[in-house]
C-alpha cells in the first residue's frame, strides 16, 4: 500500500490542474453547446402554456368568469370538471343565430379572424361574382367596423355579425375597377382566399 505523503497530494492536484487547462477548450466548448440546446428548448417551448387552477381557487375563477361579459371583451375562458384552463394555441370558429365567433390561435390577428369569418359566412352563403379583391375589402371592412378593441392574442374570441358580414359584400360589390386593381397586390399575397 502507498502511504500518503503530502508530495503525492501535491502532484494529483498539479495533474489535475494541467488536464484542466489542456482541456479548456474542450470544456468550454461543452458549456456554449448546452447553453444553446437549452435556449432553443426553452424558445420552441413557449407557445405551450398551460395554467392549472387547484380547487380551492375554482369558486374564486367560476364567479370571476361569471362576472366577465364576454362579448364585450372579446375574451372567453372555458373551464372543464376537473378545473382547469388550457390556452389552446389553435384557432377556432363557432357559429351563433346571428354572428360567427372566431376564437384567435398562435399567430392569428384581427385580419386572419375577419379573414375567417368571411370564408365562413361564405361556405354558408356561397357567392360566385366574389373575387380575391373583394374578398380582401370585406375582411378589411370587417376588421375596421367590429366593436371590439384591442390586442389580439391566442384564445381572444372576436364575434363578427352576419350582417356585418353581407353588409361587407354588398359594399364590396360597388367598388370600381381602380379600386379592385389596387386591391390586387394585397391580395396577390394571401394564398388563402
Amino acid at each position: 500500500m502507498e502511504e500518503y505523503t503530502p508530495e503525492s497530494q501535491e502532484e494529483k492536484s498539479e495533474q489535475i490542474k494541467r488536464w484542466f487547462q489542456d482541456n479548456l477548450r474542450i470544456i468550454v466548448s461543452i458549456v456554449i453547446v448546452v447553453a444553446i440546446a437549452g435556449g432553443i428548448y426553452s424558445y420552441s417551448n413557449r407557445g405551450k402554456s398551460t395554467v392549472t387552477i387547484t380547487d380551492s381557487e375554482s369558486a374564486q375563477t367560476t364567479e370571476d368568469q361569471n362576472s366577465i361579459d364576454t362579448s364585450k371583451t372579446g375574451e372567453q375562458q372555458t373551464k372543464d370538471d376537473k378545473a382547469s384552463v388550457k390556452v389552446s394555441t389553435a384557432s377556432s370558429s363557432q357559429e351563433t343565430e346571428n354572428s360567427f365567433v372566431e376564437t384567435a390561435g398562435k399567430g392569428d390577428s384581427l385580419t386572419t379572424l375577419a379573414r375567417q369569418a368571411t370564408a365562413n359566412y361564405l361556405e354558408k352563403n356561397p357567392d360566385s361574382a366574389l373575387t380575391k379583391e373583394h374578398k380582401i375589402y370585406v375582411e378589411d371592412y370587417l376588421r375596421k367596423n367590429i366593436t371590439y378593441k384591442g390586442g389580439v392574442r391566442v384564445g381572444t374570441s372576436i364575434e363578427f355579425s352576419k350582417d356585418l358580414v353581407q353588409k361587407a359584400i354588398s359594399q364590396s360589390k360597388n367598388l370600381n375597377e381602380r379600386q379592385l386593381k389596387n386591391l390586387q397586390k394585397y391580395s396577390a399575397r394571401v394564398s388563402n382566399l
